[in-house]
């Protein structure tokens, strides 16, 4: 397996909330600025047509990501405004979580305040679940278990990686003083910009050093095409099918949806 299983701040029950909160802020900002919702709706709307899907489970959700972009994309087309989205993490983003969870705000999305985990996730009818760019995070363990349960318990199921680990090893460790770099300049776009977050990026600038490290490492732990078929060895048969691929353009991107036939 080409995938190797790095350290990533994130992934730790000690790293403080507030600095999780942070980079994963951070990783909204540059879903928005890739349109990462563009390639996961393309991907999403087909199936929740064909297996009329009604609710979609997001998994490792972190602070939204492109999700709630995601399903109001999928909302606007015909026969499709009764889908609904829900948040889940293992460590959940709790002013995240206020704000959707607000009786006055849409009700299409929520998010689950207690913590989730993905290897548990207990299955449900007319739902399907993502995990958008958190699959990488899974050990080969956890990762095998989350597809056998959608095997097992017939769930569709559709992850999705920006990095597809085609690059060396050595190029990640380049990534990291350009991604402290990136940090200061991407951090005046996040929504929304807490007093602890300039603190920690511009005066105390741990913030930086943490984003750096666990981006250019999300290469490497990412599951390439050929570490799929070994995870997927054994889990297919005649009533559930797999499809893995890359996405055309500039940042390409990888996805394995798992569906029953």
């Amino acid at each position: 397996m080409k995938r190797i299983q790095l350290f990533e701040f994130e992934d730790q029950s000690w790293f403080p909330s507030v600095f999780r909160t942070a980079i994963t802020r951070l990783l909204n900002l540059i879903h928005r600025l890739i349109k990462t919702e563009d390639k996961v709706s393309g991907l999403l709307l087909p199936l929740l047509t064909n297996l009329q899907v009604n609710q979609v489970i997001d998994l490792c959700s972190g602070s939204g990501g492109c999700m709630p972009g995601v399903i109001k994309k999928i909302r606007e087309h015909p026969d499709m405004n009764h889908v609904s989205l829900e948040l889940t993490d293992l460590y959940p983003d709790l002013r995240t979580a206020e704000k959707y969870n607000d009786p006055s705000s849409t009700s299409e999305i929520s998010y689950k305040v207690n913590k989730i985990d993905a290897t548990q996730i207990k299955p449900r009818s007319k739902s399907l679940c993502t995990m958008i760019c958190s699959f990488h995070h899974m050990n080969q363990e956890q990762a095998r278990t989350i597809l056998q349960n959608a095997y097992r318990h017939k769930q569709p199921i559709l992850i999705y990686e920006i990095s597809e680990n085609s690059a060396p090893l050595w190029l990640s460790w380049t990534a990291i003083p350009i991604n402290i770099i990136l940090c200061f300049f991407l951090t005046l776009g996040v929504r929304p910009l807490t007093l602890p977050q300039v603190l920690f990026t511009y005066l105390i600038p741990v913030i930086p050093l943490f984003y750096a490290w666990d981006g250019a490492v999300s290469n490497a732990r990412t599951y390439g095409l050929g570490d799929l078929d070994i995870l997927l060895d054994g889990l297919s048969d005649d009533s559930y099918e797999w499809k893995k691929g890359l996405l055309e353009g500039r940042i390409p991107g990888l996805y394995l949806i798992g569906k029953p036939k």
